[in-house]
């Protein structure tokens, strides 16, 4: 689980009604709120002196805060994550954004950087925030071979090929010379086991299979080891980013530069992205709890998507504090549910439950 920094404190239904209206239409107007306002808005049937009166315990309890004496309240950190925490106990996406998402999923043509640019590109037009797709990592996309290649005395060249035309190369040491007719045969030998199958399927295979071709399976397993032994790292791609500038959190270019800085620190990112891996579901990190200090005021909405199964990247949004949490929360979960069926061959009917 993502552990969150602060334990939220226990409120009153009527506390939590207005910290939930007050945080509603901070998101919505980006400016304070006050007594009248919620009163007259949201159908809560308090004076607005009972209601300031709320206010001001919701402020003590660090909830909100009141940017100046005169002003209203602004939900803090910590009135966010209460307010998002309800909400994912009744998140559901809109049928107007299922729409939307299946319909540009079927106008894809196959192929796993299609997939990931077209949902990024998506996500960053229906939320006005940047989107970000993890591609699938290298041990779980299905492979269709894997090939060793003579370079010179005690190197050779190692050729990953997947299923959908990624190729990955990388030059391996080994202790003595391969000869050409004991290259051809271990390449022969991979060819019948690696098609179809994961790089970690492989492995697996290659570690419990009998057959009486042992010592060829073992110097295979050896080599497929040194040639993925720190696995390809994670790649991200990031589209939306100027959707961002036209929001009021971006009108000072500070703010904009410590954005971008962020936004190019992908290894972060990627890191941020696989707490999702771990915890599963959708995730919410808000604020602090990114833990990108030069950047206090972000907030990241990620979920898993699998390949045959196996969790294999993740898709999210990133904005500011102030984003539309009832919106992103289940949107995000559902792309991630679309994207798993697309990489296994059955988009989901527009209709399709999405529980």
């Amino acid at each position: 689980m993502v552990l969150h920094p602060a334990t939220p404190p226990e409120l009153s239904f009527r506390a939590r009604k207005i910290l939930y209206a007050v945080v509603s239409d901070y998101i919505t107007t980006g400016e304070p709120v006050g007594s009248r306002r919620i009163a007259k808005r949201y159908g809560i049937n308090l004076s607005p002196a009972t209601i300031r009166n709320v206010l001001a315990d919701l402020t003590d309890a660090g909830v909100l805060a009141q940017p100046h004496t005169s002003a209203g309240r602004v939900p803090t950190e910590r009135g966010f994550r209460l307010f998002v925490d309800a909400l994912m106990q009744m998140r559901e996406v809109t049928s107007e954004d299922r729409a939307a998402v299946l319909e540009r999923m079927r106008e894809l043509r196959p192929g796993i950087d299609d997939l990931v640019r077209e949902v990024g590109a998506v996500l960053a037009s229906m939320t006005g925030v940047a989107a970000v797709v993890t591609r699938p990592r290298a041990d779980t996309a299905p492979l269709s071979q894997i090939r060793f290649m003579d370079l010179r005395p005690g190197e050779l060249l190692a050729v990953v090929i997947g299923e959908r035309g990624t190729i990955q190369n990388r030059v391996i040491t080994t202790d003595a010379p391969i000869g050409a007719s004991e290259l051809e045969r271990l390449n022969n030998y991979l060819a019948a086991k690696v098609p179809g199958r994961t790089l970690a399927e492989v492995r697996r295979l290659l570690a419990t299979e009998v057959d009486t071709e042992r010592e060829l399976r073992d110097r295979a397993a050896t080599m497929i080891a040194s040639a993925t032994e720190d696995g390809a790292p994670a790649d991200i791609v990031i589209e939306g980013r100027t959707h961002l500038f036209d929001r009021p959190e971006f009108s000072d270019s500070d703010t904009i530069r410590r954005f971008l800085r962020a936004f190019d620190e992908k290894e972060r990112l990627i890191g941020l992205l696989d707490q999702t891996l771990a915890a599963g579901g959708v995730q919410v990190l808000i604020g602090s709890e990114t833990t990108i200090e030069d950047v206090p005021d972000m907030s990241v909405i990620s979920a898993g998507y699998k390949l045959r199964g196996v969790t294999a990247g993740t898709v999210g949004v990133i904005g500011p504090t102030r984003m539309d949490y009832g919106k992103l929360v289940p949107l995000v979960g559902f792309t991630a549910q679309v994207i798993s069926a697309v990489l296994d061959g059955s988009p989901p009917d527009r209709d399709e439950d999405d529980s």
